[in-house]
């Protein structure tokens, strides 16, 4: 896959990024501009707010003293530092005093408030201008004469300003220059133009770097993927160790892989073992019968060898089924039930289904398990995994040199229950071999003068599996011990 910019736009978390980001920018181009609107508009109200005193102010003035007063009082206020805009003008509109040298036309020829921000110059712009070109006579000033700053093409400044008519017709403007507020909006648009550019710039580096690491890691997992496929079900799916989702998802497809390769494994060691274990009494079967019809026998020896036929068909039949359980409680599928299982009960039952057996072979049975315990768990596949392991104990402990004995005890251990079976026998010294036991077909005794096909333990420890258990086989010295460990539930 190429990191390019309309690959890494392809993944999910470069789109999302660019919705936020979208997102996020029309919030703060929206918000930025309410608020220099609500700044604008406290602005212009703070402006109106002052006129409106200095109006007051000249008002009092005028009424004190008529228009002598007011003339000298506008022209005080004017020559101060930071001045408002004063101006005097007659009926005809020629400027008699203030500190408004031109004026945009029209301004002063509607009384109140001015609709919209107008143009002016203030006395003293503009003479460097005049001076270079030449010109030595100043003509009277007019309000709306062609002296104004649009006529001349000159840039003046914007401001606002009350019309008020005196009662002898003459016309006062108070005004305020607009360059505060204006000033204010051009802060904020290239703050704004800032924070926008460097967001967006940002946003393209962190979709390029976090695209383009996502993208790595997508094709790393996909070459592992497809190795995999290729039949190395060894492989496994790179885990970086960050932790994110992409590490939670490799580890948990591994998980699944183990389990795959596991059960690929099982399937090859059964048909294996099915090649090798298997022959022998197919191979013993075809020679009964080969030696039955060679020659004549008498009725009664046909039917020793049918009956023959029969036992060695139903110990196959057997070997299958254990198989085919086998399979399926590895597969984690299963149709058998769980429920409530007293193993108490269970183990009671066992131990009298076997005492017979171990009494005939010489062997003293003994059970140690507490009135009631109950699991969540499948009572036959339970019972079928204890028997074959107080089987294998009755079997393999009658070699011992002392009296032969097998215990079965049951208790909880913490969180766990444990179901022991111990017998005194030879047992399995090496490691090695307790952990090859519990495979398919493996009988560790050379001499295989025990009947059994190997499947006894693997069965059991398929089951054990099944409850979310575990089969352990310790040394006993002497003897062995077959721990059965169940996880302790709460029963409803």
């Amino acid at each position: 896959m190429a990191l390019s910019l309309p690959a890494i736009m392809k993944t999910t978390a470069a789109r999302l990024s660019a919705l936020y980001l979208l997102l996020f920018a029309l919030c703060a181009v929206l918000l930025v501009l309410y608020m220099t609107s609500l700044s604008a508009r406290m602005l212009t109200a703070q402006t109106q707010e002052t006129i409106n005193d200095e109006v007051l102010g000249l008002a009092r003035a005028y009424q004190r003293g008529g228009l002598p007063v007011l003339v000298r009082v506008v022209e005080a206020r004017s020559r101060q530092p930071g001045a408002n805009l004063y101006l005097i003008a007659d009926a005809n509109g020629q400027i008699l005093t203030g500190n408004v040298q031109s004026l945009e036309p029209g301004v002063i020829e509607t009384e109140g408030w001015t609709t919209e921000p107008f143009s002016y110059r203030r006395f003293g712009e503009g003479e460097l201008d005049r001076l270079r070109s030449g010109a030595t006579d100043q003509p009277t000033p007019q309000a709306g004469d062609g002296n104004n700053p649009q006529s001349t093409g000159e840039k003046g400044h914007n401001a606002i300003a009350l019309v008020l008519r005196l009662p002898n017709q003459m016309i006062m403007l108070v005004g305020r220059d607009l360059g505060e507020p204006e000033r204010f909006r051009a802060v904020i648009s290239r703050a704004l133009t800032l924070a926008l550019g460097m967001m967006g710039l940002g946003g393209i580096l962190i979709w390029f770097f976090v695209g383009r690491a996502a993208l790595k890691r997508i094709d790393s997992v996909s070459d592992a993927s497809r190795r995999i496929m290729g039949g190395d079900l060894s492989g496994r799916l790179p885990v970086t160790g960050a932790g994110d989702e992409f590490d939670r998802l490799s580890e948990n497809l591994n998980t699944m892989l183990a389990r795959i390769a596991m059960l690929n494994e099982g399937l090859k060691q059964v048909s294996d073992n099915i090649a090798h274990d298997l022959k022998t009494p197919l191979t013993r079967l075809r020679n009964r019968a080969e030696a039955t019809l060679a020659g004549r026998h008498k009725t009664e020896d046909y039917r020793q060898a049918l009956e023959g036929t029969i036992a060695e068909s139903d110990q196959l039949i057997k070997t299958f089924n254990a198989i085919l359980m086998i399979s399926r409680l590895e597969a984690g599928y299963s149709s058998e039930q769980t429920g409530p299982v007293d193993l108490a009960a269970t183990v009671s039952d066992v131990v009298e289904l076997y005492e017979p057996v171990a009494e005939e072979a010489g062997v003293a049975l003994e059970t140690t398990a507490p009135e009631a315990l109950t699991i969540n768990g499948n009572r036959e596949l339970i019972g079928q995994a204890l028997s074959n392991i107080v089987d294998n104990a009755i079997k393999y402990s009658t070699d011992a040199a002392e009296t032969p004995k097998v215990r079965v005890a049951l208790e909880r251990v913490g969180n766990e229950i444990k179901l022991a079976v111990t017998d005194n026998g030879h047992g399995i010294p090496d490691d090695a071999d307790r952990a090859r036991a519990t495979e398919r077909f493996v009988r560790l005794e050379k001499s295989r003068s025990q009947p059994g096909s190997g499947l006894g333990l693997s069965l059991a420890k398929a089951i054990m599996t099944f409850h979310n258990g575990r089969l352990d086989l310790l040394p006993a010295n002497p003897g062995l011990s077959v721990v059965m460990s169940f996880p302790l539930r709460e029963t409803h």
